[in-house]
Protein backbone atom coordinates (compact mmCIF):
# COMPACT_ATOMS: atom_id res chain seq x y z
CA UNK A 1 0.00 0.00 0.00
CA UNK A 2 1.31 3.58 -0.72
CA UNK A 3 1.45 5.78 1.83
CA UNK A 4 2.24 9.54 1.17
CA UNK A 5 5.03 11.41 3.09
CA UNK A 6 5.26 14.61 1.63
CA UNK A 7 3.05 16.46 -1.48
CA UNK A 8 3.63 14.37 -4.44
CA UNK A 9 5.75 12.11 -2.50
CA UNK A 10 4.81 7.80 -1.81
CA UNK A 11 6.36 5.04 -0.11
CA UNK A 12 5.45 1.60 -0.73
CA UNK A 13 7.40 -0.63 1.91
CA UNK A 14 8.30 -4.00 1.01
CA UNK A 15 7.54 -7.23 4.20
CA UNK A 16 10.97 -9.35 4.22
CA UNK A 17 13.70 -6.23 4.24
CA UNK A 18 11.54 -3.39 4.68
CA UNK A 19 12.59 -1.71 1.44
CA UNK A 20 11.37 1.27 0.42
CA UNK A 21 9.93 2.06 -3.03
CA UNK A 22 9.27 5.54 -3.66
CA UNK A 23 6.88 6.96 -5.94
CA UNK A 24 7.31 11.12 -6.98
CA UNK A 25 4.24 12.42 -9.13
CA UNK A 26 4.90 14.43 -12.11
CA UNK A 27 3.51 16.29 -14.61
CA UNK A 28 2.22 13.23 -16.72
CA UNK A 29 3.55 10.62 -14.72
CA UNK A 30 5.75 9.41 -11.56
CA UNK A 31 9.14 8.32 -11.02
CA UNK A 32 9.60 4.89 -9.59
CA UNK A 33 13.06 4.54 -7.29
CA UNK A 34 14.05 1.36 -5.80
CA UNK A 35 10.64 -0.85 -6.59
CA UNK A 36 10.53 -4.09 -4.81
CA UNK A 37 10.79 -6.96 -3.93
CA UNK A 38 8.89 -9.94 -4.66
CA UNK A 39 7.03 -10.56 -7.78
CA UNK A 40 3.71 -9.34 -6.01
CA UNK A 41 5.30 -6.61 -4.00
CA UNK A 42 6.10 -4.92 -7.29
CA UNK A 43 2.51 -5.99 -8.77
CA UNK A 44 0.80 -4.30 -5.83
CA UNK A 45 2.68 -1.18 -6.56
CA UNK A 46 2.11 -1.18 -9.93
CA UNK A 47 -1.89 -1.47 -9.48
CA UNK A 48 -1.49 1.43 -6.42
CA UNK A 49 -0.12 3.85 -9.35
CA UNK A 50 -2.25 3.33 -11.74
CA UNK A 51 -5.33 3.47 -9.96
CA UNK A 52 -4.00 7.40 -8.78
CA UNK A 53 -4.08 7.71 -12.84
CA UNK A 54 -0.53 7.99 -13.64
CA UNK A 55 1.71 5.64 -15.65
CA UNK A 56 5.59 5.38 -14.38
CA UNK A 57 7.42 7.45 -17.06
CA UNK A 58 10.84 7.16 -15.36
CA UNK A 59 12.50 5.08 -13.10
CA UNK A 60 15.65 5.06 -10.83
CA UNK A 61 18.26 2.82 -8.95
CA UNK A 62 20.24 4.22 -6.47
CA UNK A 63 22.89 1.57 -6.69
CA UNK A 64 23.98 -1.98 -7.56
CA UNK A 65 22.50 -4.04 -5.38
CA UNK A 66 20.14 -6.86 -6.34
CA UNK A 67 17.32 -5.37 -4.35
CA UNK A 68 17.64 -2.22 -6.41
CA UNK A 69 17.78 -3.03 -9.51
CA UNK A 70 14.45 -4.66 -9.30
CA UNK A 71 11.74 -4.32 -11.94
CA UNK A 72 7.88 -5.52 -13.08
CA UNK A 73 6.13 -5.59 -16.48
CA UNK A 74 3.52 -3.75 -15.08
CA UNK A 75 5.37 -0.96 -14.35
CA UNK A 76 5.95 -0.21 -18.16
CA UNK A 77 8.76 0.34 -20.44
CA UNK A 78 9.55 3.94 -18.72
CA UNK A 79 13.53 4.54 -18.61
CA UNK A 80 15.55 3.34 -16.01
CA UNK A 81 18.42 5.75 -14.92
CA UNK A 82 21.61 5.10 -12.91
CA UNK A 83 24.72 6.74 -12.55
CA UNK A 84 27.10 5.72 -15.01
CA UNK A 85 29.25 3.67 -12.36
CA UNK A 86 25.84 1.46 -11.55
CA UNK A 87 24.76 0.85 -14.82
CA UNK A 88 28.88 -0.20 -15.70
CA UNK A 89 28.40 -2.39 -12.75
CA UNK A 90 24.70 -4.01 -13.95
CA UNK A 91 26.40 -4.28 -17.59
CA UNK A 92 29.30 -6.15 -16.06
CA UNK A 93 27.13 -8.49 -14.33
CA UNK A 94 24.84 -9.48 -17.28
CA UNK A 95 27.04 -9.94 -19.62
CA UNK A 96 28.17 -12.79 -17.58
CA UNK A 97 26.71 -15.92 -18.75
CA UNK A 98 25.87 -17.32 -14.89
CA UNK A 99 24.52 -14.21 -14.17
CA UNK A 100 20.97 -15.39 -12.43
CA UNK A 101 23.08 -17.81 -10.41
CA UNK A 102 25.36 -15.26 -8.93
CA UNK A 103 22.32 -13.08 -8.37
CA UNK A 104 20.44 -16.42 -7.10
CA UNK A 105 23.18 -17.03 -4.45
CA UNK A 106 22.96 -13.42 -2.79
CA UNK A 107 18.27 -13.82 -2.51
CA UNK A 108 17.04 -14.31 0.88
CA UNK A 109 15.75 -18.30 0.47
CA UNK A 110 12.73 -17.62 1.82
CA UNK A 111 11.55 -15.80 -1.10
CA UNK A 112 14.07 -16.60 -3.64
CA UNK A 113 11.35 -18.33 -5.90
CA UNK A 114 9.22 -15.16 -5.57
CA UNK A 115 11.80 -12.35 -7.04
CA UNK A 116 11.16 -11.92 -10.59
CA UNK A 117 14.55 -11.90 -12.63
CA UNK A 118 13.32 -11.04 -16.67
CA UNK A 119 14.11 -7.64 -16.35
CA UNK A 120 16.32 -7.45 -13.86
CA UNK A 121 19.22 -4.93 -13.70
CA UNK A 122 18.58 -2.90 -17.52
CA UNK A 123 20.07 0.65 -16.02
CA UNK A 124 20.35 3.50 -18.24
CA UNK A 125 23.61 5.69 -17.08
CA UNK A 126 23.27 9.01 -16.91
CA UNK A 127 26.62 10.97 -17.67
CA UNK A 128 28.96 11.19 -14.74
CA UNK A 129 28.27 15.03 -14.88
CA UNK A 130 25.07 14.57 -14.36
CA UNK A 131 23.21 16.30 -11.29
CA UNK A 132 19.86 16.57 -11.81
CA UNK A 133 17.36 13.71 -13.36
CA UNK A 134 16.01 14.15 -16.55
CA UNK A 135 12.17 14.02 -16.49
CA UNK A 136 9.02 15.96 -16.53
CA UNK A 137 8.75 16.84 -12.59
CA UNK A 138 10.10 18.39 -9.35
CA UNK A 139 13.48 18.58 -9.35
CA UNK A 140 15.67 16.23 -8.27
CA UNK A 141 19.28 16.52 -7.29
CA UNK A 142 21.69 13.50 -7.88
CA UNK A 143 24.36 13.04 -5.04
CA UNK A 144 26.70 10.38 -6.06
CA UNK A 145 29.21 9.20 -3.51
CA UNK A 146 31.53 6.36 -3.38
CA UNK A 147 29.60 4.68 0.70
CA UNK A 148 28.06 1.06 0.38
CA UNK A 149 28.58 0.01 -3.19
CA UNK A 150 29.82 1.33 -6.49
CA UNK A 151 28.06 3.81 -8.17
CA UNK A 152 25.68 4.80 -5.13
CA UNK A 153 23.87 7.79 -5.03
CA UNK A 154 21.68 9.19 -3.01
CA UNK A 155 18.12 11.92 -4.64
CA UNK A 156 17.08 15.19 -2.79
CA UNK A 157 13.54 16.56 -4.56
CA UNK A 158 14.50 19.58 -3.42
CA UNK A 159 11.21 21.72 -3.35
CA UNK A 160 9.35 18.73 -1.26
CA UNK A 161 12.19 18.58 1.55
CA UNK A 162 12.74 14.88 0.86
CA UNK A 163 16.00 12.82 0.63
CA UNK A 164 16.26 9.20 -0.81
CA UNK A 165 19.35 8.00 0.66
CA UNK A 166 19.40 4.54 -0.84
CA UNK A 167 20.68 1.59 1.34
CA UNK A 168 22.10 4.42 4.11
CA UNK A 169 20.71 6.26 7.43
CA UNK A 170 18.59 3.78 7.80
CA UNK A 171 17.13 3.23 11.78
CA UNK A 172 17.24 -0.80 11.27
CA UNK A 173 20.54 -1.68 9.45
CA UNK A 174 23.84 -0.72 10.44
CA UNK A 175 26.41 0.74 7.57
CA UNK A 176 27.54 -1.75 5.17
CA UNK A 177 30.66 -0.08 3.79
CA UNK A 178 31.79 -1.66 0.37
CA UNK A 179 34.47 -3.99 1.97
CA UNK A 180 35.59 -4.78 -1.67
CA UNK A 181 36.81 -1.22 -2.11
CA UNK A 182 40.23 0.11 -1.93
CA UNK A 183 38.74 2.49 1.12
CA UNK A 184 35.89 1.42 2.33
CA UNK A 185 36.14 3.36 5.40
CA UNK A 186 37.18 6.54 3.94
CA UNK A 187 34.89 6.32 1.31
CA UNK A 188 31.92 6.09 3.91
CA UNK A 189 32.46 9.02 5.86
CA UNK A 190 33.15 10.64 2.33
CA UNK A 191 29.38 9.81 1.41
CA UNK A 192 28.29 10.54 4.86
CA UNK A 193 29.61 14.16 4.58
CA UNK A 194 28.02 14.38 1.51
CA UNK A 195 24.68 13.93 2.95
CA UNK A 196 25.39 16.01 5.64
CA UNK A 197 26.18 19.00 3.05
CA UNK A 198 22.30 18.78 2.22
CA UNK A 199 20.80 17.74 5.70
CA UNK A 200 19.54 21.40 6.35
CA UNK A 201 17.35 21.06 3.27
CA UNK A 202 15.86 18.07 4.41
CA UNK A 203 12.40 17.63 6.13
CA UNK A 204 11.83 14.11 5.10
CA UNK A 205 14.53 11.08 5.11
CA UNK A 206 13.79 7.76 3.29
CA UNK A 207 16.39 5.56 3.61
CA UNK A 208 16.85 2.47 1.62
CA UNK A 209 15.09 0.25 4.52
CA UNK A 210 13.16 0.77 7.80
CA UNK A 211 11.52 3.29 9.16
CA UNK A 212 10.80 7.03 7.12
CA UNK A 213 12.58 10.11 9.26
CA UNK A 214 11.64 13.61 9.72
CA UNK A 215 14.09 16.33 9.77
CA UNK A 216 15.28 15.83 12.97
CA UNK A 217 16.07 12.37 12.11
CA UNK A 218 18.59 13.41 9.57
CA UNK A 219 21.69 14.67 11.38
CA UNK A 220 20.89 11.82 14.41
CA UNK A 221 21.50 9.13 11.95
CA UNK A 222 24.15 10.69 10.05
CA UNK A 223 25.97 10.47 13.61
CA UNK A 224 24.98 7.05 14.02
CA UNK A 225 26.35 5.69 11.12
CA UNK A 226 29.92 7.68 12.07
CA UNK A 227 30.40 6.25 15.12
CA UNK A 228 29.31 2.97 13.83
CA UNK A 229 32.33 3.09 10.68
CA UNK A 230 35.03 5.04 13.50
CA UNK A 231 33.91 1.81 15.91
CA UNK A 232 34.69 -0.20 12.59
CA UNK A 233 38.12 1.41 11.76
CA UNK A 234 39.47 1.80 14.98
CA UNK A 235 38.67 -1.79 16.35
CA UNK A 236 36.00 -1.23 18.88
CA UNK A 237 32.95 -2.68 19.28
CA UNK A 238 30.31 -0.20 18.42
CA UNK A 239 27.42 0.62 20.95
CA UNK A 240 24.90 0.73 18.29
CA UNK A 241 20.94 -0.75 19.11
CA UNK A 242 20.79 -1.94 15.79
CA UNK A 243 23.23 -4.86 16.63
CA UNK A 244 22.25 -5.09 20.50
CA UNK A 245 19.90 -7.07 22.22
CA UNK A 246 16.95 -4.62 21.77
CA UNK A 247 16.94 -4.75 18.39
CA UNK A 248 13.76 -5.14 16.52
CA UNK A 249 14.65 -6.17 13.30
CA UNK A 250 17.80 -8.77 11.94
CA UNK A 251 19.09 -9.59 15.50
CA UNK A 252 19.38 -13.25 14.52
CA UNK A 253 21.59 -11.97 11.60
CA UNK A 254 23.26 -8.24 12.27
CA UNK A 255 25.29 -9.16 14.72
CA UNK A 256 27.06 -11.66 12.62
CA UNK A 257 27.04 -9.19 9.56
CA UNK A 258 29.32 -6.99 11.77
CA UNK A 259 31.57 -9.70 12.95
CA UNK A 260 32.09 -10.35 9.86
CA UNK A 261 32.86 -6.65 8.63
CA UNK A 262 34.86 -6.51 11.69
CA UNK A 263 37.59 -9.55 10.79
CA UNK A 264 37.72 -8.70 7.14
CA UNK A 265 38.61 -5.36 8.33
CA UNK A 266 40.90 -6.70 10.89
CA UNK A 267 42.35 -8.73 7.79
CA UNK A 268 43.31 -5.96 5.79
CA UNK A 269 44.97 -4.15 8.77
CA UNK A 270 47.21 -7.04 9.02
CA UNK A 271 48.25 -7.37 4.95
CA UNK A 272 48.63 -4.01 5.19
CA UNK A 273 51.12 -3.97 8.27
CA UNK A 274 52.75 -6.92 6.61
CA UNK A 275 53.46 -5.32 2.99
CA UNK A 276 54.12 -1.96 4.47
Amino acid sequence: MLRQIAEGVLVHQSELLQNNAVVVRGRDGVLLIDPGITGDEMACLAHDVSKAGQPVVAGFATHPDWDHVLWHADFGEAPRYGTARCAAVMRDLLADAEWKARVAEELPPEIAEEIPLELFGLITGLHADTTELPWDGPRVRIIEHPAHAQGHAALLIEDRGVLVAGDMLSDILMPFPDLGAAHPIEDYLVGLRMLESVADDVDVLIPGHGSVGGADQVRARIDQDRAYVHALRDGRAPDDPRIGPSATFGKDWLPAVYEWQRQQLAGRSERDETSG
